[in-house]
Formats: C-alpha cells, sequence, structure tokens
C-alpha cells in the first residue's frame, strides 16, 4: 500500500482535525480479524464485511479511516471508532 507521504503530512481527521497516520500492520491485523468475526461498525452504524487493506488513524487513537486503492477514504459516516474494539 503506498499513500504520498505529502498527502499523509496534510491530512487530518475532518471531526477532530487530528493528524492521521498509517495503522501498523499488527493492529491491521487486529482489526481485520475482528471484521471477519463480524464484530465491527463504521460511524454509520453499517457492519464491515470486507477487509481493509490499509487504513489511517488519528494520533489519540480514537478514529480510523479505510484506506481504498490506496485513497484514504476521510468521511465521518466510513469511519471507524476504536471503542468497539476492546482490547485490540
Amino acid at each position: 500500500m503506498t499513500i504520498d507521504r505529502k498527502l499523509l503530512e496534510i491530512l487530518v481527521c475532518p471531526v477532530t482535525k487530528q493528524r492521521v497516520a498509517l495503522l501498523s500492520a499488527t493492529r491491521l491485523e487486529s482489526l481485520n480479524n475482528k471484521i471477519a468475526a463480524g464484530g465491527v461498525k463504521d460511524q454509520a452504524g453499517d457492519q464491515l464485511t470486507e477487509t481493509l487493506s490499509a487504513a489511517l488513524m488519528t494520533d489519540n487513537g480514537s478514529v480510523i479511516y479505510p484506506v481504498e486503492s490506496n485513497i484514504p477514504i476521510m468521511l465521518e459516516d466510513r469511519s471507524i471508532a476504536t471503542v468497539q474494539l476492546g482490547d485490540w
């Protein structure tokens, strides 16, 4: 997965304005395991059914944004609140 570094430098959460960074491989695997188990919803309340190839997380670790085809999806409704992930 490749996201332009300059793009990553300017991207922020549209809600909190916090910076975002790529989700680590370990965290991405854990998130995908929870998605596969049927336990993850986006902020719109829709259950996620497909695992992610990449994602961005806010500096405080509270929100995750999916990346699809190397394009960050920075929409509040598509974001994932990490509080539902428990100890991940």
